[in-house]
């Protein structure tokens, strides 16, 4: 089967019902990386995810793997780490710096899909107040963190990284509190690994996770600017 190929000079996508079944969710080739074009993608559910060797491909995998906010509950160890307050938690203090850190080796992985188009792209996100980033300090240092883009009331996590035990889960866990206060009921991870299914994900249908989208990207955005300081959780 043929991927369809699109026209960077104007944003259309193919219906998701589309999308191949293997690769699990590619959808179409081509378009651009531009804030427009990203915003149109992710108010449908889809997402850019490609090699520095590869065309943008556009993906819309089904199951979906996401989290519910308000059924997200975090394991003793996690709360352990909580209570001993071993990180600063910030919002939007070094987005660029967390993509980077995003963008690191990994012991399981051989390369990394934030290529320096995608990074150019979701700064230019950063830029316009539709993409947010997670940090957690220690002594001044970024010990790791997350970040994604927001839309209505909707966080669509993009990747997360640490340095020090426990600082992206540290760093997930305030994200969550924040949501929980303003009343978000979704936040998407795409596609599922045991860290984040470790984390209380859980997969849906495509079609499911469609049709809480529609309603939740078109509710009143989460306030900006995020504040500088993240609330804690309860632990």
């Amino acid at each position: 089967m043929m991927l369809p190929l699109l026209d960077s000079d104007y944003i259309e996508f193919p219906d998701t019902r589309d999308a191949l079944d293997d690769p699990n969710g590619l959808l179409a080739v081509g378009g651009a990386l531009t804030p427009d074009w990203l915003l149109a993608a992710y108010h449908r559910g889809i997402f850019p995810w490609f090699s520095d060797d590869q065309p943008i491909l556009w993906w819309s995998p089904s199951p979906r793997c996401v989290f519910f906010p308000n059924e997200v509950t975090f394991s003793r160890s996690l709360r352990k780490t909580l209570r001993q307050q071993r990180y600063k938690v910030t919002f939007d203090q070094a987005f660029s710096e967390v993509m980077q850190g995003c963008a690191g080796p990994r012991a399981d992985e051989s390369g990394t899909w934030i290529t320096d188009d995608m990074h150019h792209a979701y700064q230019a996100m950063h830029a316009a107040g539709c993409a947010h980033s997670v940090e957690a300090w220690q002594d001044g240092e970024l010990v790791g963190g997350l970040y994604g883009i927001a839309i209505g009331r909707v966080f669509f996590g993009e990747s997360m990284f640490h340095r020090a035990t426990d600082a992206s889960k540290v760093a997930f866990a305030h994200l969550v509190a924040q949501l929980r206060q303003w009343g978000c009921r979704l936040i998407d991870c795409q596609v599922s690994n045991p860290h984040l299914l470790s984390l209380g994900a859980v997969e849906i249908p495509r079609a499911q996770f469609e049709t809480i989208l529609k309603q939740e990207v078109a509710r009143s955005p989460f306030p900006s600017p995020w504040p500088l300081r993240a609330p804690p959780p309860e632990s």
